[in-house]
């Protein structure tokens, strides 16, 4: 396996919040799903806005592909950011637009041709099981289902990068089963995915890495999660 990505003795500071990230360091292979593990203002979202360049290092160097925090421009961000495919705990879908429409969008933004769209769109909600939900509209699908239709939009243009960022945080049980299921199918595929999630059930019945946040710190990055586990639901508790 190659690497995709790399964070390199990564700190980042606000002006008002101060210290988000602090000396983060791990590289993540091509094909890997990994979790991203961290009780809330631990630095997860931070690390994720650095990997789609939304944010740059005080220190360090963060690489994503073959684009650098270091000599990005601004020109090449849009460019990263078309092959990298981002989910989000709230779905953010277009509510007057219906589910094949809000996945069209994305490939309507980045230029595709007209004529690939419909035919792609289908294939997409299909593979997400949403195909006889073609023409429903927000919010006449469940939590889930918005999910399902997020997670299409964010594969539209073949990332090698899924980025899911607390992707069940607003779902039941059997919902967050599914999305997992579903990310993992992604993954199967070839797309590599960073999970964020609190999810620590989750994380310890996957056997899976994960990377563990914790004020800012590299706290954990491992598969062997049974202490990291109970050391989160400690915290939580």
């Amino acid at each position: 396996m190659s690497g995709i990505l790399s964070f390199a003795n990564v700190s980042k500071e606000y002006p008002r919040s101060g210290r988000a990230l602090r000396d983060v360091s791990f590289a993540m292979q091509k094909g890997e799903f990994v979790f991203l593990a961290g009780h809330s203002g631990a630095g997860k979202t931070t690390l994720l806005k650095l990997l789609t360049m939304a944010e740059r290092p005080t220190t360090g160097e963060v690489r994503v592909s073959e684009y650098t925090s270091v000599s990005i421009t601004p020109h090449e961000i849009p460019q990263l950011r078309r092959r990298l495919g981002v989910v989000f705990q709230d779905f953010r879908l277009l509510p007057d637009r219906t589910a094949e429409q809000n996945v069209a969008f994305a490939l309507e933004v980045t230029g595709a041709p007209s004529a690939q769209i419909a035919p792609k769109v289908a294939r997409l909600l299909t593979q997400v099981g949403l195909d006889s939900r073609a023409t429903a509209y927000p919010h006449e699908l469940s939590g889930g289902e918005q999910q399902r239709v997020a997670i299409a939009r964010a594969l539209a243009n073949d990332p090698f990068l899924l980025l899911a960022d607390e992707p069940t945080g607003n779902l039941d049980d059997r919902a967050t089963h599914a999305i997992y299921l579903l990310l993992r199918e992604v993954n199967a595929q070839g797309t590599s995915v960073i999970m964020a999630t609190h999810d620590v059930g989750m994380i310890q019945r996957a056997g899976l890495r994960c990377l563990a946040l914790e004020q800012g710190q590299l706290a954990f990055d491992g598969t062997d999660v049974a202490s990291l586990v109970a050391n989160m639901r400690g915290r939580r508790a």
